[in-house]
């Protein structure tokens, strides 16, 4: 009977730690968002997103502190907090998902892999898939994505005043350096 719990000890560690090594986070990104009208470019870069992806289940959550994207304009940044995110009703940019692929990233290599889930902006939950690609190299990966986001998809009013300054469509892009998680 001893050494049946041993054994079995030994079996839960084992799966514990291999389910440990398959969970991989991230607190190195590069988020950016660009929006084109003839009368104003606007862009704006954030490297403050947190993520977490387990290689086990396929989950993949990322959160965006909304306050932390900088312009090059101060007043910009400041009309984007206060009357279009409203960052301070609504701090964090999220998406929870899954990796819709069955991705064996043992080796080394450019995988292309695709996400669907809950993008959450400005309070307002949208259903999305995106495509992206992931590096795997020793002991890190790296997520890239590029996507659009419709305003209107998430209740963000522009005001008539400056609606010829910003686009509807703006475009998102990610890149999140992961490291396998330690607690």
């Amino acid at each position: 009977m001893k050494q049946y719990l041993i054994l079995v000890s030994f079996i839960l560690t084992f799966n514990f730690a291999s389910a440990q090594n398959k969970l991989y986070s991230s607190n190195k990104s590069d988020v950016s968002f660009f929006s084109k009208t003839p009368l104003q470019d606007i862009d704006a870069k954030n490297t403050r997103a947190n993520s977490i992806i387990n290689l086990s289940n396929r989950d993949l959550v990322v959160r965006i502190p909304v306050s932390s994207f900088q312009f090059k304009n101060k007043l910009m940044q400041e009309h984007f907090n206060e009357n279009y995110l409203e960052s301070e009703k609504f701090p964090y940019a999220t998406f929870k998902g899954k990796i819709i692929e069955d991705l064996e990233l043992s080796k080394p290599g450019v995988y292309s892999v695709n996400a669907s889930g809950i993008l959450t902006i400005h309070g307002v939950d949208q259903e999305r898939k995106f495509s992206g690609k992931i590096t795997v190299a020793e002991n890190k990966l790296v997520l890239e994505t590029a996507f659009d986001v419709m305003l209107i998809d998430h209740k963000i009013d522009i005001p008539k005043l400056v609606f010829k300054k910003i686009a509807e469509k703006i475009a998102v892009s990610a890149s999140l350096n992961y490291i396998p998680y330690k607690k």
